[in-house]
């Protein structure tokens, strides 16, 4: 990660302006344990063009539950969200946004970033838990939605076994996910809306929303 910053004077007001990016390309050995599983394509993709990073000397841990903060850099990295064009009037900090953060900690830029795209984040976000398919799935669809510009669509609800597990809140968006091909069900029709999801699953799932988008461009300003 790294961050520029300059202190630009504007009528006596001291603006700070950041450039806060994350560093997406600081791993660039092959993965060696992810060739035994269906996404694998999938995510050599996404370590290819800098989306998805492993744990080191080669191991990307596909069975491994993904966290809040590791689910957080994938969706800003795969978005290529930043915040270079906003002002402040002093130097943001994580803790501003997420009381539970470390502002010292590799993620804060991320959770700073991601604050500022509104990618949807409780205040009592705790960085080090590990998100769920119906948490991960709901907040990658609404930076989909949002970041890539889809259109509205008409929705026919797909009948999901295990329906009255889902989170209310969640449930739209975990429909949508269903139509745009970003997620499935599983051999019993089930979502399992509450089982931990790995980072093998998580790193498919933003393959397929940004091929979605791929598919789907916005439509051309006139």
């Amino acid at each position: 990660m790294s961050i520029k910053s300059k202190i630009i004077s504007i009528s006596t007001v001291a603006v700070v302006t950041l450039s806060l990016t994350v560093n997406c390309f600081a791993d660039v050995i092959p993965f060696t344990d992810i060739s035994n599983i269906g996404a694998k394509d999938k995510i050599i993709a996404l370590q290819d063009k800098g989306y998805v990073k492993g744990i080191g000397n080669g191991y990307f841990a596909p069975d491994k539950k993904i966290t809040a903060v590791e689910s957080v850099q994938l969706i800003v990295n795969a978005f290529k969200l930043n915040i270079d064009n906003i002002r402040f009037i002093k130097a943001p900090k994580a803790t501003d946004y997420y009381v539970k953060a470390d502002n010292d900690a590799w993620y804060a830029d991320t959770l700073i970033i991601a604050a500022m795209n509104d990618i949807d984040l409780p205040k009592d976000l705790n960085p080090h838990q590990t998100w769920t398919r119906e948490e991960f799935t709901y907040r990658l669809i609404k930076a989909t939605e949002k970041h890539g510009n889809l259109p509205m669509i008409k929705l026919n609800p797909v009948v999901i076994a295990d329906e009255d597990q889902l989170t209310v809140d969640y449930s739209g968006a975990i429909q949508r996910a269903l139509v745009y091909g970003v997620t499935k069900l599983d051999a019993n029709g089930k979502f399992n809306p509450k089982a931990e999801i790995s980072r093998a699953e998580a790193a498919e799932q933003v393959y397929n929303a940004l091929e979605y988008i791929k598919a789907h461009p916005a439509p051309q300003v006139q």
